[in-house]
């Protein structure tokens, strides 16, 4: 991302951010998924230990607990795999997962929810399903490209062709390796 963004209180800084990250990543987010990140960025901003859990055992031990703590267990891991797979997926090898590993079991996770909640809620856990991957791409952008420098082109490429991540497409087709294979076979683009 470009440019300075000053803002008066974490939240505005915080939703200026999404905007240009948005914008940057070339992402249309609907409001209430913007919403949505711009607390989850709040909430992990005050507590980063969200993020040193084991995701896949927390999801299953949600799925035995019942009715509010397993919502809420849910949420948690749909979230912590939101930031993983957006802020940090280089932590996928160190964790010897593939960087979709976050992808599909987040939208797992928000897809229950969305199938165990009431309407207004399991509209919007339905549209985090959905929308995984754009908001991933977004907090891409967030990252200024930082996030997918630390991936290998092969992993890079998971992420575009079994996600559809567009800013893993982008980092693709302007990494190093592409340059490379451009230069050597100008006719494959």
């Amino acid at each position: 991302m470009n440019g300075l963004i000053v803002e008066s209180t974490s939240e505005a800084l915080w939703q200026s951010a999404i905007e240009a990250a948005c914008r940057e990543s070339g992402q249309r987010v609907d409001e209430s998924l913007k919403a949505y990140l711009l607390f989850l960025l709040l909430r992990f901003s005050r507590r980063p230990e969200l993020l040193r859990t084991l995701m896949a055992k927390e999801y299953l031990e949600g799925l035995q607990l019942g009715g509010r703590l397993r919502d809420e267990r849910l949420r948690d891991v749909g979230d912590q795999c939101l930031l993983l797979a957006g802020l940090f997926p280089g932590m996928a090898a160190r964790r010897r997962v593939t960087p979709t590993y976050f992808v599909d079991l987040g939208r797992t996770a928000y897809g229950e929810l969305a199938a165990r909640l009431k309407r207004s809620l399991a509209a919007l856990y339905r549209d985090l399903a959905l929308g995984f991957v754009a908001l991933m791409d977004v907090l891409h952008a967030l990252r200024g490209g930082a996030a997918l420098e630390a991936l290998s082109p092969l992993e890079q490429w998971m992420l575009w062709s079994h996600a559809g991540s567009r800013s893993a497409h982008r980092a693709l087709l302007e990494g190093k390796e592409a340059t490379l294979i451009r230069n050597e076979a100008p006719g494959l683009h």
